[in-house]
């Protein structure tokens, strides 16, 4: 493995995939942080739409405990982004289960371990559910976390319906047609530490406005979520994380959007997480943003704090 660019302790694996976005051959990329004592075993983190992993912090917090920490930037996101790549977009997200499939296979058969936990946030909540429910026969994984993840479109009635079917049929024939330039730059201003933040990202990974929404690419997500709302059956433990309230479609930044969801509806994610399977928790974080693991200091002590204590229930120490 090389070195990676969020330094010291940090480093980063090519995996070559089948597939690309528009244009380009695929790569994802495998960040891993190792633990001095990784009697826990794994966990990987998958990263959401317009996003990619720089959460150093998260790293650190799961090694201390005794996980090795990997994290994947899918194919098109982040570190596996290529020139002639469409950013962050594939048309069925089922193509993401490759790298998931790569990565699960380096962490068990190269690295020897025995126990993986699959933490996934937003979109990656949505990949990774879909991903444990496609896989729930083959023992993959032993647990699912889930910070903020996106089970339903967090728009009014009329465009999760009428909105979804001119969608589904403009993403089959103009996958790459730009439905919405960008996602508003409340949720960037509240995290970049150039705005009102504290945390230091690529906007060229990252950008404060989110990458464009493809008709494809939003095609794909409605159909994972039409799955989950029928109902998955993901066979290992699942903790699901959100905020306690959303502040939606804000058009310019507030000091409440510091402690609430900008992004999803939260009580769409509390709906809907009992459908993920049989044994699902649901926690609500008070004080917490889109990604709960970069919200203020507290709010994310708080919920980092949830999943150990869910961890340490869930998979005791040998």
């Amino acid at each position: 493995m090389d070195d990676d660019l969020l330094g010291a302790g940090f480093e980063t694996r090519t995996l070559p995939l089948g597939g690309g976005g528009i244009g380009g051959d695929a790569v994802a990329t495998l960040v891993r942080h190792r633990a001095k004592d990784p009697r826990l075993g794994a966990i990987l983190y998958v990263h959401g739409f317009s996003d990619y992993f720089f959460q150093r912090h998260v790293a650190e917090h799961f090694a201390a405990l005794g996980f090795d920490f990997y994290a994947l930037d899918l194919r098109a996101y982040g570190r596996s982004l290529r020139p002639d790549q469409a950013p962050n977009f594939v048309t069925d997200l089922r193509d993401h289960f490759e790298e998931l499939d790569a990565a699960a296979r380096v962490i068990r058969a190269e690295h020897g371990h025995e126990r993986l936990t699959v933490l996934g946030h937003s979109t990656g909540g949505l990949v990774t559910a879909l991903w444990a429910h496609e896989r729930r026969a083959d023992d993959v994984l032993d647990a699912l976390v889930l910070n903020s993840p996106w089970l339903d479109l967090a728009e009014p009635w009329v465009m999760r319906t009428i909105g979804t079917a001119v969608v589904r049929g403009l993403g089959r024939v103009s996958p790459g047609f730009v439905v919405r330039a960008g996602l508003g730059e409340v949720y960037g201003q509240s995290l970049h530490s150039d705005h009102q933040g504290e945390w230091v990202f690529d906007p060229k990974w990252k950008p404060l406005n989110g990458f464009p929404v493809r008709a494809g690419w939003l095609r794909a997500v409605r159909r994972g979520h039409a799955q989950v709302q029928r109902g998955l059956d993901i066979r290992v433990p699942v903790l699901v994380l959100h905020s306690a309230r959303s502040l939606l479609h804000g058009k310019r930044w507030t000091a409440e959007a510091m402690t609430a969801d900008t992004v999803l509806d939260v009580e769409q994610i509390a709906r809907w997480a009992p459908s993920l399977g049989h044994d699902v928790t649901v926690v609500a974080v008070d004080g917490g943003m889109h990604d709960l693991f970069l919200s203020a200091e507290p709010v994310r002590e708080r919920a980092l704090a949830e999943v150990d204590s869910w961890l340490a229930e869930r998979l005791p120490s040998h």
